[in-house]
């Protein structure tokens, strides 16, 4: 099946622009042309966009979809490295999680010292200003946002 670039991005739900991005980075092949210059797509375009698409949706980097794409084009050697992209992507996002739970705790406790009302003595404003005592930040794999540490 043929299909023009606007039909493309409805299929797959990706954006125009976005199709012509990945054309430019070379994860897609440039496209035929038809004679009024219109680009045109076929089945392998679009199961290629697809698979971009869904290495997108699991945190994958346009880099690590072109290390896919090449191996996925000429399979040589062992698929080991994906294995272990894989798991490196697992390790992130445990990383992520206890730090979004850290994150949590810290708000909660922040929501806890306010009473309300009065708007010169807002104990959430007065926390969030001490942000050199910040436990948080402090926590947070040493990291301090507010001293330009922020990962």
């Amino acid at each position: 099946m043929r299909m023009k670039i606007g039909e493309l991005a409805k299929m797959t739900g990706c954006e125009v622009v976005t199709i012509r991005y990945y054309e430019k980075e070379g994860l897609l092949k440039a496209p035929e042309r038809t004679a009024g210059n219109y680009r045109m797509y076929g089945d392998a375009e679009l199961a290629r966009l697809r698979f971009i698409r869904h290495c997108r949706r699991h945190g994958m980097s346009l880099a690590e979809i072109r290390s896919l794409l090449a191996f996925s084009d000429a399979p040589e050697g062992t698929c080991d490295w994906i294995k272990e992209l894989i798991r490196q992507h697992v390790r992130n996002i445990e990383t992520q999680i206890h730090d979004l739970k850290l994150l949590k705790r810290h708000l909660e406790g922040l929501y806890q010292v306010c009473d309300g009302g009065r708007q010169r003595e807002c104990g959430i404003l007065k926390s969030l200003s001490d942000g050199e005592h910040c436990t948080y930040c402090s926590k947070r794999n040493g990291a301090h946002p507010c001293r330009g540490g922020e990962p």
